[in-house]
């Protein structure tokens, strides 16, 4: 009974991980999805904006101030990524336009040191990284208030951009462009636009990625590296799929944990840190394009 209560601990604390790491891999699909750019510099993006938002509570707005004008930066950012980086190198090759985006990770890491400083900083979202009572009473799990809450915001904001980009008009249109830029502009697409709307949503992605992961881990460099963790559930959901990354972090998250409990202690430990990527190369074998990613067949 005691090993199947260990499990589920795991398990939960691996799954509610999993759907942080999907709010994560949404910002990398939703460009993709666009503009068919792999952003490079999305985790410098979750860096700068935990950065700008601890700043701006330590010059002394309020955090919801603070909140609305790191939200305006980010949308700023984003746009004007697309409109100096992106749109002068439309119809590049794939590798300039990835390029790009790393010369431009390059450029946000340090404007956010220079402006902000280097120091770590605390996030407090009055949640304390504490176990909930009634789930440890009740079931004897030791399950964080902060992970629960954190998992709880990051499901919320991709279940509605998930609905958004489904459900409504710019979704449809975002659907469109993915499928084919010239047939999009053909019938009346905006194309700039929706691409100004993809990199500022994008923007504020990560800005909530940043302030979950810094309330957890602090807001520090490291958090550009939080990026790389997305990658494993991108490969295995697929690149264009949102339900794919909220399915796959799912998998991802409770694969690393279990693995880190169980495997973990006979390798020496820090099997987290690897096996997502073990897991990602077994589905490049099987199915690359992923789990609802699209099968692309080329000509040759």
């Amino acid at each position: 009974m005691a090993s199947v209560q260990v499990f589920l601990e795991v398990l939960i604390v691996g799954l509610l991980s999993g759907v942080m790491y999907s709010l994560v891999a949404l910002g990398f699909v939703l460009i993709y999805k666009a503009s068919s750019v792999f952003n490079f510099a999305q985790g410098a993006m979750v860096f700068f904006a935990a950065l700008t938002f601890v700043g701006f509570i330590e010059l002394g707005a309020p955090f919801w101030l603070s909140l609305a004008l790191t939200v305006g930066t980010m949308i700023l950012l984003g746009m004007a990524t697309e409109k100096f980086v992106l749109r002068p190198l439309v119809n590049q090759h794939e590798i300039t336009l990835l390029m790009a985006t790393i010369g431009l990770t390059f450029v946000i890491e340090g404007l956010a040191q220079l402006v902000w400083g280097v120091d770590v900083r605390r996030i407090d979202l009055g949640i304390k990284d504490v176990p909930i009572d009634w789930v440890a009473d009740n079931t004897g799990m030791l399950i964080s208030q902060l992970d629960l809450f954190a998992a709880l915001i990051a499901g919320t904001l991709v279940a509605v951009l998930a609905v958004l980009f489904s459900r409504t008009k710019v979704g449809r249109a975002l659907r469109a462009v993915a499928d084919d830029h010239a047939a999009a502009l053909s019938v009346g697409i905006p194309l700039q636009r929706i691409w100004g709307i993809v990199w500022a949503v994008a923007g504020v992605v990560a800005l909530v990625a940043g302030m979950l992961w810094g309330a957890r881990s602090g807001v520090q460099f490291a958090l550009v590296f939080v990026a790389l963790k997305a990658l494993p559930v991108l490969i295995i959901g697929g690149f264009t799929s949102i339900p794919g990354v909220i399915v796959a972090g799912l998998i991802v998250g409770a694969a690393e944990k279990l693995a880190e409990f169980y495997v973990g202690p006979m390798v020496g430990g820090g099997t987290e840190t690897w096996f997502p990527y073990v897991l990602a190369i077994l589905f490049l074998l099987v199915r690359p394009e992923g789990l609802f990613g699209e099968k692309i067949i080329r000509r040759v």
